[in-house]
């Protein structure tokens, strides 16, 4: 199931730390928590409880009425005492017990997550499951419940699996497709939104809890940075020339390549494959589509000789070092 609409509200200052030192739950699930911060080079100190009083929540529905429950003083005083510098919630279905499509119920538990975070200078980030369909990523409307929520989150970001399709565009296999998700900035009020996806692959390490009769442990899953593979790194200088060139020619005396992905004779893309067979087809078609977002390719009408029809055609726009061609 994805994730989405990572929401913080009030600020983290740069110089504080989460304070304390505390696991609570079994041995082995402070081993798997332990393991999971320090692959992660975190630093600070970590607090994890899991509430399971069916009366734990931050707002109830009593008679039509929305009332405070217990947890958001249980908050106060535990933030208060552990000087905490974030808070995570997760999920944000489970920490109330009204209608999450009720924008005014939702506004309600924003409001007291909000006091908190302003009265003790903390974050507070929720994790939130999305709507069920295909992933939308960096779509802030995907997460579940009242629009109320994602419109009080000063920051929301979007989890989702790679696709079919960016995995073909990376040239990767199913097996490595399924261990990588991607993040990507929703909604941002404070800074610049990035329009990069940040990628993540999913990992598993060992929680040292091997015994002599259990020699290879437990392992947990957590994540680590991922790049994708530079499409691009094959194309030199001169390649990418060359393949200009043979574009400007044209397929044929008097006619031009045609921009679109599903051309047939007159596709520029099996260009690309020509002078790097390294790559797939799908890969090949996206440099075509990166080179038109640039400015390396531009598209015009041109009238073929063939049927002397106007088509969407493919010019050269400029050449690396942005050297603009005659």
């Amino acid at each position: 199931m994805r994730l989405s609409a990572e929401g913080a509200l009030g600020g983290l200052r740069a110089d504080r730390r989460i304070r304390g030192h505390k696991l609570d739950g079994s041995r082995n699930a402070n081993r798997r928590s332990a393991e999971t911060a320090s692959s992660s080079g975190s630093q600070g100190y970590l607090f994890i409880t899991a509430v399971s009083r069916a009366d734990a929540k931050l707002a109830l529905n009593r008679h039509g009425e929305m009332t405070p429950g217990k947890l958001g003083a249980a908050l106060e005083r535990t933030i208060a005492r552990r000087e905490a510098g974030a808070v995570f919630l997760d999920p944000f279905v489970k920490i109330h017990s009204v209608g999450e499509n009720d924008n005014m119920a939702i506004d309600f538990i924003v409001e007291i997550l909000s006091g908190l975070a302003i009265r003790h200078n903390c974050a507070i980030c929720s994790p939130h499951h999305t709507r069920k369909g295909a992933a939308d990523p960096g779509n802030a409307d995907t997460g579940r419940s009242a629009g109320a929520l994602k419109d009080a989150f000063r920051l929301c970001s979007t989890l989702a699996p790679m696709s079919k399709d960016e995995a073909d565009t990376y040239g990767l296999s199913p097996d490595e497709r399924a261990t990588l998700i991607r993040l990507d900035s929703a909604k941002v009020n404070l800074v610049r939104r990035s329009a990069q996806a940040r990628w993540f692959r999913l990992v598993s390490i060992s929680i040292g809890n091997a015994t002599d009769l259990y020699p290879h442990g437990d392992e947990i899953q957590t994540v680590e940075s991922w790049t994708p593979p530079d499409t691009f790194a094959q194309l030199t200088t001169a390649t990418i020339n060359a393949i200009l060139d043979r574009i400007e020619t044209g397929p044929s005396d008097g006619g031009r390549y045609s921009p679109a992905p599903n051309a047939k004779e007159r596709a520029a893309w099996p260009l690309v494959r020509e002078f790097c067979p390294g790559l797939s087809d799908k890969q090949a078609k996206y440099v075509i589509t990166t080179w038109l977002k640039t400015g390396v390719l531009i598209k015009r009408p041109h009238e073929d000789p063939k049927d002397r029809h106007k088509h969407a055609s493919l010019f050269v726009g400029k050449r690396p070092g942005n050297a603009r061609s005659e």
